[in-house]
Order: C-alpha cells, then sequence, then structure tokens
C-alpha cells in the first residue's frame, strides 16, 4: 500500500485489523497493550496493529499481543507508564511528556530546531541515541520497543495570518507540552492547555486564536472547518514536536527466551522507525490537502520569516539545557547529538 494511501487511512482512523479477536490456539506467551485512543484511532490502526500483527506473524503462533485501547484496563494517559512498570500492563503506548519529568532526555526531541521536516529522520536518531545509552537512562524499569514523534507542531489560525513573530502578539494559542508553552511564550503569544479533543470546541468559541498541532489531526477533528490559516517553516520545519514511546515492562522482558526477544527486535529496529516517521509524515501531506481544498490557506514561510522565529524561540532550548543541567544531565551534549544525527539522516534519507 502506499504511504499516501495508508495515511488516508492513518487520518480518517480506518481499522486495518482486529486483533482482539479469538485466536485459534494457545500462544506461549500472551502480552497485554494498553494505550489512551480508541480503536478507530489513526495510531491505532496505523501503527500499532500493523507492528503487533507483524510480531504475531512472525512468531507462526507463539506470541499474542491482545491491545486495549481507550484506557479500558484503568486508570489515566499520565499513569500508562507507571502501569508498565508495575507489572499491571506488559506494553503501553506513551506519550513521554505526559509523564511530566519522567522522560528529561528524551524530551530533547521536542525542542525547537531538532524536527527538521522528516519524522522518519529523528525517528531513526531517536533510536540511535538510546542504543548509544544516553537515552537508556530515561527507561527505568522498562524497555523501549520503539519512539517515535509526529509530523511537528505546526500552527492552525482561526482568522488571522502569521508571518512573524509579532503576528502572534496577545494571542491565545493551545499548547501540546510545557515546552510547548515555552515556545509559544517567546513568541509573544498566551499559551492555553486543553486536550487535543477539545481543540474544535475551544476554538469556535474563541477560547483560543489558534492551535499547535501537526497537519494530521485535521481530518478527525475537522480543524479544517475552524481555521482559515495552515502555518509552517520551509520545507516542513516545525515549532517543536511531541515524542511517543511503546514500552515494555523490563522484567517480562528479560523473562523472555532469546529467540522471542529478537521477534520483536527484528520488527522495532531502524526500518520500523523510519516506515513509522513515513506513515505520520503521509498523513500529513493527506491532513493539509484536506484543508486546502476545503479552501484553507496553507502558508509556508520563507526562509527569512523562519529566521524570525528561530531567532524568538532560541531561548527555549537555552532555558531547557540550563534545567538539565540543574539536574546533572548534559543538555547541550544531547541537543547537540540530537540535532547532529538529525542532520545525518536527513542527508541519507
Amino acid at each position: 500500500m502506499s504511504i499516501l494511501k495508508r495515511a488516508k487511512y492513518f487520518a480518517l482512523g480506518t481499522t486495518m485489523s482486529a486483533l482482539v479477536a479469538p485466536f485459534a490456539w494457545a500462544a506461549e506467551y500472551e502480552f497485554k497493550l494498553h494505550h489512551f485512543l480508541s480503536p478507530k484511532a489513526p495510531a491505532h490502526a496505523q501503527m500499532l496493529e500493523p507492528w503487533a500483527q507483524q510480531i504475531m506473524d512472525a512468531s507462526d503462533g507463539r506470541i499474542k499481543i491482545e491491545i486495549f485501547p481507550s484506557m479500558t484496563l484503568g486508570g489515566k494517559p499520565p499513569q500508562l507508564p507507571r502501569q508498565v512498570r508495575d507489572g499491571v500492563v506488559d506494553i503501553a503506548w506513551i506519550v513521554n511528556a505526559y509523564a511530566a519529568g519522567q522522560f528529561p532526555r528524551t524530551e530533547v526531541f521536542e525542542l525547537p530546531g531538532v524536527h527538521q521536516g522528516s519524522s522518519a529522520a529523528v525517528n531513526k536518531a531517536m533510536r540511535k541515541m538510546y542504543e548509544e545509552g544516553e537515552l537508556s537512562k530515561d527507561f527505568k524499569g522498562v524497555v523501549p520497543l520503539f519512539q517515535h514523534v509526529h509530523g511537528g507542531q505546526a500552527l492552525h489560525m482561526a482568522t488571522d495570518e502569521v508571518r512573524s513573530p509579532d503576528d502572534l502578539a496577545g494571542k491565545k494559542i493551545r499548547i501540546p507540552s510545557r515546552t510547548g508553552a515555552w515556545v509559544i511564550e517567546s513568541l509573544g503569544a498566551n499559551p492555553v492547555k486543553t486536550s487535543v479533543g477539545e481543540i474544535p470546541v475551544a476554538l469556535s468559541k474563541k477560547v483560543i486564536d489558534g492551535a499547535m498541532i501537526p497537519f494530521e489531526i485535521i481530518p478527525p477533528l475537522k480543524i479544517h472547518e475552524q481555521t482559515k490559516y495552515q502555518i509552517e517553516g520551509p520545507n516542513g520545519k516545525r515549532l517543536g514536536t511531541t515524542s511517543f514511546s511503546v514500552i515494555m515492562n523490563e522484567d517480562r522482558w528479560n523473562s523472555l527466551p532469546a529467540d522471542i526477544q529478537q521477534i520483536f527486535l527484528d520488527h522495532s529496529g531502524l526500518e520500523w522507525h523510519a516506515e513509522v516517521g513515513e506513515i505520520w509524515d503521509g498523513a500529513e501531506a493527506f491532513g493539509i490537502g484536506i484543508a486546502t481544498k476545503s479552501g484553507n490557506e496553507h502558508v509556508q514561510l520563507s526562509e527569512a520569516e523562519w529566521a524570525e522565529f528561530e531567532a524568538a524561540v532560541a531561548p527555549v532550548v537555552d532555558r531547557w539545557i540550563a534545567e538539565m543541567d540543574e539536574k546533572g544531565i548534559d543538555g547541550q551534549a544531547l541537543y547537540d547529538q540530537a540535532v547532529k544525527l538529525v542532520n545525518e539522516n536527513m542527508a541519507t534519507n
């Protein structure tokens, strides 16, 4: 299936397969995978289901992965990492930023200046830095099977075109994370915290003037009906992104025989990280296509215009580095390495 076609299904939340159907055999190794979105959500249908199915198929019936969406096993999304650490579930898909302070090093990938327009490049950089050891310090009690980002934070404005930081002065902008709040503050706007699902109502009631979200979210939330402008930097550059992880309980992982571990590794390596990035970026293209077809304007800033944004948000990186230094973490080294690896991957993709 082509990336664009997969992206269409991704954006519409089309379910590819039903993993919860009864199996005709008793698997040797059964796993519960818990996450916070609905079974029709894009990430469930286009990423988690195919990944789990590939692993089950490769195991010849020895592995069964049952996916529990919508927090059906209880708790709230920020509690997912603890559920895995405590062994309540075997595997979970998490938003790293929801678990405040638990993944400080991994947060480097959410900073402005890291995502340069290719989610695949960022995903591969995340994997490399984990394998080299620095990011692994964030994952106590769990094993990250794979990590990824989405297409990055674009600006979606209800009525106002934005081409410079001055155009955002005093505007109320929905933010995705604490670093997103720092970005909006540095641009002279006022950060407003809402869940993704609340964005359409917040826009319609003028609680916010715009939102920082990727383009892939446009179709399912019909963001194009509440906005006129979708704005990003040149060549897909964005004002940061959001990072995610699929994690397994460490004790459960260590209890698995080497051949079963290898099946997970074979389907969670660099190739899969790149494919996940392509799926999400393909969904970006589909999302912005929906917006422009409805009459919205897709604003792609020039290099000169983008330079103004980069200068304005530079203190966000300095602020993060200083905070990491206070925790005894070399923030500058992390940032430099993340940027270096992303740029290398951009050059070879």
